[in-house]
């Protein structure tokens, strides 16, 4: 099984989540680095809460799935390097 079935696969049992919200998420490439970089897809992709959904859940899930994966970005999220994003280690 390649690296991006993989990824796909961990993100199959996620997905039914994201599409009960109206939303989904689609691998735009896997790079050298073992950096998947995603496209939040529906209300995913406006919703206040996608960059939690991307941190906590969709992250979470490729990495406990595929081990080597190093970080998931969204390419459609400008708020991921904002400091005062309400991230998951941020909360506490």
């Amino acid at each position: 099984m390649t690296l991006l079935d993989q990824v796909e696969a961990a993100l199959d049992t996620i997905r039914p989540y994201l599409e009960t919200d109206g939303g989904n998420v689609s691998i735009e490439e896997i790079t050298p680095e073992n950096v998947v970089r995603l496209k939040l897809l529906g209300s995913c992709g406006s919703c206040p809460m996608s960059i939690m959904t991307l941190k906590a859940g969709i992250e979470q899930a490729i990495k406990r799935a595929v081990p080597q994966i190093t970080s998931v970005e969204a390419l459609n999220l400008t708020d991921i390097d904002d400091p005062a994003a309400i991230l998951p280690e941020n909360l506490r």
